[in-house]
């Protein structure tokens, strides 16, 4: 399957707006016409079936010293496309009797993602990591592309909706690369505000001992020799491993903000207080493989959620000290979008 991601965009000249089962290669969804469908974690590497998802996150830990604990998770997930809206029309307003129109048009990309760890190891210990099976993130939402009107060339959204009490709209631009985009490297997951000095700071053992005790999930090692583990000080290079020897044709890049303009985080009252959510930065990277001259569909991401809490940081800036809760993982597409699904949501009334 090849998808021709330089073909006009049709819906661009049409403002009938139509709820539909969405399709791989749709013109109209632009930069998201690859997304339809379900991404799942499989085998892309011998010996490693699964579990390509990993996250790190810095957790609250009463009593301890240092008052938190480092949390590692491997996991898998299940991320589905399957509903297009197109033709959403934001009204503008204008006084100027010779501008035609200033209505802007969206067409969205719905999602829901679901998480269930196979694997946990915190530390301190705390005895709460859970069990593999453990569920461990839900998240409905939309992918957003703008047809017009766009404010500094930013051409793409996402609205997330979190059941921790989370809602978040991130901004930003796509890309497509001709071959494999660059990962970046030494994405760190070390508290903001507290130094970098992990040899020397008890404040920062926790970091350390997964630095120096590399967790590996289900992976044995024995069986995928080489393999690195997850390191909190280089997030990113699981995902660089994955890249290795495959024939990457082209490459979308989807990057996204919640610091951009006036987009943002909002979180119950509770979140707030306790561990703020206060920004979000994520990036996708939709590959074409050449797969024995058959184009399989992947998608890599990184994302990193920032979560304020323990003020004061302790380099003089002011606010809190920022937590960086990291998450990549690297998936094949393994199903288009299924139309009995839909059909209830996109019947037209007689």
């Amino acid at each position: 399957m090849d998808i021709d991601m330089a073909a006009p965009q049709s819906y661009r000249k049409n403002t009938r707006r139509l709820i539909e089962v969405a399709q791989t290669g749709d013109d109209d969804l632009g930069p998201l016409k690859l997304l339809p469908g379900t991404w799942k974690n499989a085998e892309i590497s011998p010996g490693i079936q699964d579990g390509r998802g990993w996250n790190v996150i810095a957790l609250p830990f009463g009593g301890g010293q240092p008052p938190f604990r480092v949390l590692m998770n491997q996991y898998n997930e299940a991320l589905m496309f399957s509903l297009v809206d197109k033709g959403v029309p934001n009204r503008g307003v204008t006084d100027d009797p010779d501008v035609n129109s200033t209505d802007q048009r969206i067409v969205t990309l719905d999602y829901q993602q679901s998480i269930h760890q196979i694997a946990a190891e915190d530390f301190p210990e705390s005895g709460e990591k859970g069990d593999a099976g453990l569920a461990i993130h839900h998240e409905p939402g939309l992918f957003l592309h703008m047809l017009s009107h766009e404010t500094e060339g930013l051409d793409i959204g996402r609205l997330a909706t979190v059941p921790h009490g989370n809602s978040a709209l991130a901004l930003g631009k796509s890309e497509i690369v001709d071959g494999l985009a660059e990962i970046p490297e030494t994405v760190n997951a070390l508290a903001v505000g507290v130094g970098d000095d992990i040899e020397n700071s008890p404040y920062l053992a926790p970091y350390k001992h997964f630095r120096d005790n590399r967790f590996t999930g289900v992976v044995d090692p024995n069986d995928v020799p080489g393999f690195p583990g997850f390191n909190p000080l280089d997030t990113t290079q699981l995902l660089r491993e994955a890249n290795a020897n495959i024939n990457v044709k082209r490459t979308t890049v989807l990057r996204l903000d919640t610091e951009l303009q006036q987009a943002g985080i909002v979180n119950i009252p509770f979140i707030q207080k306790e561990a703020d959510a206060a920004s979000m930065q994520s990036t996708f990277w939709i590959q074409e493989v050449d797969n024995d001259g058959e184009t399989q569909l992947r998608l890599q991401y990184l994302q990193v959620v920032m979560l304020d809490f323990f003020s004061p940081r302790r380099d003089g800036m002011p606010g809190d000290i920022r937590w960086p809760h990291v998450s990549i993982n690297t998936m094949v597409k393994v199903a288009e979008p299924d139309p009995e699904q839909g059909k209830y949501m996109t019947t037209q009334s007689k």
